[in-house]
């Protein structure tokens, strides 16, 4: 099925017509490709590997989960070659050893999505728990940090085309009640994908932050503490974004020519927008 992405990326007729550039990138697209994908098991990342898959695109994967990561691998391999970790990002030696480790056929990199990340409740700050606030530091933050640092060898290696795609938020441009650290952690991702551009500058490695507003997942489940209701309020009437939008924006932000780096891409459902300053009114002078 063709995508709304598909239109923006020529076709072999428009090649022809342009010439040897457009050919060269048509060469690049059909090489064998392999993408490490974290936090695989569900929403994003699942979405984004089923796309890969469906490209022919090999896959690493990450989740924690062993039976679903297990049952995904199985499902694609019908597919493409899959290697699947079972493994949490925040450890940092299980990561070391997991990508030291990559078998022959996987371990030649062009693509890196650093999707894994959660958000734990939506109290304010005086309310929350350190324990969740840690968490998401420690997935959000050092789990990105750990898997980009570990694998920059690899795709700096490939070069030319290579691409890391951190997932971000709007939470990181815009706070809202209830966002505290986790919108400070998705700040951080938005921060170091400049950053890290600046230092892969000569390489032909891309950096992209892609930051989602308003997306139905399992992601929402988890920050909700697993209160249907409360999940089912939050997207009642507001035709929300899906993860296959998601993974459908990551594989053409992938996809580009090797020259175009997306820097930062925010996307948000028509329902949504960022106004909504709110006002104490029981202020007395």
């Amino acid at each position: 099925m063709t995508s709304y992405f598909d239109t923006l990326l020529p076709g072999p007729s428009e090649g022809m017509l342009q010439g040897l550039p457009m050919t060269i990138h048509r060469e690049e697209q059909s090489m064998t490709s392999t993408v490490f994908i974290t936090g695989a098991t569900s929403g994003f990342g699942e979405a984004t590997a089923r796309r890969f898959a469906d490209a022919g695109w090999k896959l690493v994967l990450t989740g924690r989960r062993k039976e679903r990561l297990d049952a995904l691998c199985a499902e694609l391999s019908a597919k493409t070659e899959v290697h699947g970790l079972v493994l949490d990002v925040r450890d940092r030696k299980a990561m070391e050893q997991a990508i030291a480790t990559l078998p022959a056929g996987f371990d030649k990199l062009r693509g890196l999505v650093n999707n894994a990340g959660l958000a734990l409740g939506v109290d304010a700050a005086q309310n929350c728990s350190l324990d969740d606030w840690e968490t998401m530091v420690d997935t959000n933050i050092k789990g990105l940090m750990y898997t980009t640092r570990l694998l920059l060898p690899r795709l700096i290696a490939h070069g030319r085309g290579a691409s890391i795609l951190n997932v971000g938020s709007v939470a990181g441009n815009y706070p809202y009640p209830g966002s505290n650290v986790y919108g400070g952690t998705k700040a951080f991702v938005g921060q170091f994908s400049l950053s890290l551009r600046c230092d892969l500058r000569g390489t032909g490695v891309r950096v992209s932050n892609i930051e989602p507003g308003l997306c139905e997942s399992e992601f929402s489940l988890v920050r909700f503490g697993g209160d249907q209701a409360k999940y089912d309020a939050t997207y009642a009437g507001a035709e929300p974004i899906q993860p296959q939008d998601i993974a459908e924006t990551i594989f053409w932000i992938l996809n580009q020519p090797a020259h175009i780096n997306i820097n930062s891409l925010e996307l948000m459902p028509v329902s949504q927008d960022w106004a909504g300053f709110s006002i104490d009114r029981s202020v007395k002078g």
